[in-house]
């Protein structure tokens, strides 16, 4: 069986992170806010473009560094009065930040508080400080700064950052971090250094975003991918003009960072009386991910492969009104300045030659030996859950003929659906299967034999001739399987 190849030194990076932020903090007095830009946790498009890379690699090393370090969480009462929902999880920015402060309460890692900003009376930030409170977690209110961020003058003044509450902390690392973007992270890192600098403490910021990584080329696979998961955004990459103009060196960054940057540091130079505190956005980073690449090319393709499902994900959502047109022009874009296609994913083709074949609705999975395995829809299984037995009996050298699911356990599981929970189909999804699947194997050696390489198939690809059903994308994605779809509805459905 092939193993995975490794472009990514997961051990290298975390070493040279770890160095990298302990120097940074003994530059200023003992105390460095670090505003932490994309996900804390489950980081899987950095360990799919990087293989190699630890999706919870950023949660280690806080917990490597815990004795110095406290967490300082923001989240904005617009998103709270909105409902703002993270996309890959499925639930709201709220309920996702007291999730991810459970998850690093368990690791030991000290939750300062929890910042509300951007908050003018919205009664749902009313209601999440009511909740705050009876968790006996602390939090404080930042409101909107008349005339943010132009008016530096008022900005940096008792009426402005001093017009925050001062968050009281106690460690050298103070990391800044959010469930989603439009956060006020920066904004609340600049205030405390603004705070800071009143009580007679030099305190620093920084930035940690993974992406763009600053040292590898613009048009670098890597960096496009990046440029493709944020197409809804319409971010570009580009090169850093302040950097190339102050050291003469070459570095990318991308826009809104360096749009910034002229406010930023006129705002960081009123603090601190230094108009040297840093002389560029790649000066204020503090990524090293591009010193941890130990084989160029897996990453480069790793990055295409990662690129067509952002297309091919993008292509589903405008057919289902989720995303405008401009967001699959810009992946367009980048694919062509790849001179990518669909087709290039190898799981593509054979779906589409099955589905030719049969009529019916198929799915290919690749295998982690490079097998290709293809199934189709029946009237008893939808096409992921035939692609998915088929390519679990390869591995396991299992005949094609065997069942592997007893008719016995079918029958009681079909009754389930249609008698009690009221489906009006009898088609299996990818969750009935696997349910049906693990009773199977307590009895039948064949079943348990296919059970056992289930795990085998995290990091696959499968891709689907239509547009799959809501429950069977997520229990892929849980499987760790990456999904791709051709923008086709099932049938004549307009909920799915």
């Amino acid at each position: 069986m092939r193993t995975m190849k490794m472009g990514f030194d997961n051990s290298l990076y975390m070493k040279k992170q770890k160095e990298h932020i302990l120097d940074r903090i003994s530059q200023f007095d003992g105390k460095l806010y670090l505003e932490f830009g994309g996900k804390l946790f489950d980081d899987y498009h950095a360990s799919r473009v990087l293989p190699g890379f630890e999706p919870d690699a950023k949660i280690r090393l806080l917990q490597e560094l815990k004795e110095k370090v406290e967490v300082v969480f923001c989240i904005s009462a617009g998103s709270i009065e909105k409902t703002k929902i993270r996309a890959d999880l499925g639930i709201s920015y709220d309920l996702d930040l007291l999730r991810q402060i459970d998850i690093i309460r368990s690791m030991e890692i000290s939750v300062n508080s929890v910042v509300i900003t951007q908050y003018t009376g919205q009664a749902a930030a009313d209601s999440f400080v009511q909740r705050l409170q009876a968790l006996g977690i602390r939090h404080y209110i930042h409101r909107p700064i008349p005339g943010y961020p132009a008016d530096v003058d008022y900005i940096v003044s008792d009426k402005g950052y001093g017009a925050n509450p001062y968050i009281e902390t106690h460690k050298p690392l103070v990391v800044v971090t959010a469930p989603g973007p439009g956060s006020g992270k920066l904004a609340t890192c600049l205030s405390q250094v603004y705070h800071e600098y009143k009580r007679g403490v030099r305190a620093g910021y920084g930035k940690y975003e993974t992406f763009p990584i600053w040292n590898l080329p613009l048009k670098h696979p890597v960096n496009l991918a990046y440029e493709a998961a944020t197409a809804d955004l319409q971010d570009v990459n580009m090169i850093d003009p302040f950097h190339l103009e102050a050291y003469g060196k070459t570095a990318v960054n991308y826009n809104r960072d360096v749009e910034a940057f002229p406010i930023v540091h006129t705002i960081l130079t009123r603090i601190t009386g230094n108009d040297r505190f840093y002389c560029s956005p790649t000066d204020m980073g503090v990524n090293m991910a591009g010193y941890a690449i130990v084989d160029d090319e897996v990453c480069r393709q790793a990055s295409r492969q990662e690129i067509i499902r952002r297309y091919c994900r993008g292509l589903c959502d405008v057919r289902q009104g989720r995303e405008g047109q401009e967001t699959v022009d810009k992946l367009s874009l980048i694919m062509q300045q790849l001179g990518l296609k669909k087709e290039d994913r190898p799981t593509v083709e054979p779906a589409r030659r099955k589905r030719a074949a049969t009529g019916a609705p198929a799915a290919a999975i690749e295998l982690p030996d490079g097998r290709v395995i293809t199934g189709k829809a029946t009237r008893l299984m939808s096409a992921c859950s035939g692609a998915l037995l088929n390519g679990i009996k390869v591995m396991a050298g299992i005949p094609k003929s065997v069942l592997l699911i007893s008719p016995a356990v079918l029958e009681p599981v079909l009754k389930l659906k249609i008698d009690l929970l009221g489906s009006l189909s009898s088609v299996l999804k990818v969750d009935d299967v696997l349910t049906a699947l693990y009773i199977s194997a307590v009895s039948d050696e064949n079943a348990a034999r296919a059970v056992a390489q289930l795990p085998k198939l995290r990091g696959c690809d499968l891709h689907s001739t239509q547009i799959l059903y809501s429950g069977d994308e997520s229990t892929l994605r849980k499987m760790g399987i990456h999904v791709t779809c051709d923008p086709v509805f099932p049938e004549k459905s307009l909920f799915i």
